[in-house]
């Protein structure tokens, strides 16, 4: 008999891991696996590119969990540099193009197939948005060629165009490489995942950390040398020098593929699949990754979240199906963490925008503590934010900005939303104590407590 044919479309997080559960699951001479990666690496950790320009980290080689060599000696036929260029559904098989042998075609059959196509970064059509100088941060490719041109400027002044997690993650790390940096945002707060009255703490912080923070601003263009380099980042009505331009403006799910061959996609254009990751409507097309769109546990819609964290996970449960098991992704609650310089920024659930979009009915209760024992050495000031269902107390979501120690606590609040806990329940939580660790009540367990007499307050 045959092995069967499995291809892979993408060989970062979730396609390999994908593969490589698949290939634990099932012996070579019974599953053929194909992976076909356009790019120079496999298998790395894109949210690592911040901390490598910054110097934090040694790089790319330390990003890279598993070279393509070691994939090969899995049995794992990787070609890298090879794009996928058509899916045929109908006859069961992909056209690729080697793109360093003169963009040789041909066409790859498949039993199984996996979309792990990722996202790719917006970038608006402005003028001078694709001169040299301007970079997006979505591959270690653009890592590399940001910092060749980091070593090669002249001056040291950069805009960051865009206050998501990436603007501000590379405003720390150009901050550390000794540039003075402008972050351009065009909402009225950093940080768009936050509500704006937790964001406006992130502004503060940026501005007292020396980064200029423009915020309620629109792009309009950047402006180049006569060399053709970029050299300034205009707005409506201002112009703001720059050596480097750096573009954080976020990413959308990369689904042209799959929207040629009639897949279905989402509002934000993500793939749709069921809980064990294959394609809405399709038996042998699977797709996890940066690419779909997943269930929200709170709000019982789907959402494209592009985290790392999900995605390997969406590969091991498409590995465990493909290999002949049984496994579900059965949703997020939305959690992601994040800092700049010394500031921690977190959240989960939904934010009051979402909420509302769902038809929700919520209080807020917002508290500021410390991260440890007000009496103890280095406490520092914090601010968690929580939003709660009307009648019910329902926990529908959490924010966190504060120092050392801050960011982490968001997970208490994960599990709780996991769990479908009131913050009545959470009052209750037994957690860790010791002044170097905390205050007796833990800033989470304050903020659910206000939470508590806000939601009783509403129904009185």
């Amino acid at each position: 008999m045959a092995a069967e044919r499995l291809v892979v479309v993408g060989g970062d997080a979730a396609g390999m891991s994908a593969a490589s559960q698949a290939r634990r699951l099932r012996k070579p001479g019974e599953l053929e696996i194909t992976a076909f990666e356009r790019g120079h690496f496999t298998s790395y950790s894109a949210c690592g590119i911040p901390y490598w320009v910054g110097g934090d980290v040694d790089g790319p080689e330390a990003l890279i969990a598993r070279t393509a060599e070691e994939h090969r000696a899995r049995d794992i036929d990787l070609r890298m540099r090879t794009e996928v260029t058509e899916l045929d559904l109908d006859r069961g098989r992909v056209r690729v193009r080697e793109l360093d042998n003169g963009g040789r075609e041909s066409w790859a059959g498949f039993d199984q197939l996996v979309l792990a196509t990722g996202a790719r970064p917006r970038r608006p059509g402005l003028p001078g948005i694709d001169a040299p100088g301007v970079h997006g941060v979505q591959t270690l490719d653009d890592g590399q060629a940001l910092l060749d041109t980091l070593d090669a400027a002249s001056g040291r002044r950069a805009v960051v165009v865009g206050a998501g997690y990436i603007g501000v993650e590379m405003a720390e790390a150009l901050i550390r490489r000794g540039y003075a940096v402008t972050v351009l945002e065009q909402s009225a707060q950093p940080m768009s995942t936050l509500d704006p009255d937790m964001g406006a703490l992130v502004h503060e912080a940026m501005c007292d950390m020396g980064i200029e923070t423009v915020c309620g601003t629109t792009v309009t263009g950047v402006l180049t040398d006569t060399e053709g380099r970029a050299r300034a980042v205009t707005t409506g009505d201002a112009e703001y020098p720059a050596d480097v331009v750096v573009l954080g403006m976020g990413v959308r799910p990369e689904t042209t593929l799959a929207a040629a061959a009639g897949l279905p996609l989402g509002e934000s254009g993500g793939l749709l699949t069921d809980l064990a990751m294959r394609v809405r409507g399709q038996e042998h097309v699977w797709a996890g990754g940066d690419c779909v769109e997943v269930l929200d546990l709170v709000s019982g819609h789907t959402r494209h979240i592009a985290l790392g964290t999900h995605a390997n996970k969406h590969g091991q449960v498409i590995g465990a199906n493909v290999g002949g098991g049984y496994a579900v992704f059965p949703g997020v609650v939305g959690t992601a963490v994040s800092k700049v310089c010394d500031l921690e920024i977190a959240r989960t659930g939904l934010l009051e925008r979402h909420a509302r979009a769902a038809g929700l009915r919520f209080v807020t209760a917002t508290v500021e503590a410390t991260n440890r024992a007000g009496y103890y050495p280095g406490a520092r000031p914090m601010h968690v934010k929580m939003l709660a269902e009307l009648r019910t107390g329902r926990l529908l979501g959490a924010q966190i900005v504060g120092r050392e120690g801050a960011g982490k606590r968001v997970d208490i609040a994960a599990v709780a939303l996991t769990a479908g806990m009131t913050v009545e329940q959470m009052t209750a939580l037994d957690l860790g104590y010791a002044p170097p660790f905390s205050p007796v009540w833990d800033p989470v367990l304050v903020a659910a407590r206000k939470a508590v007499g806000a939601v009783r307050a509403a129904g009185a």
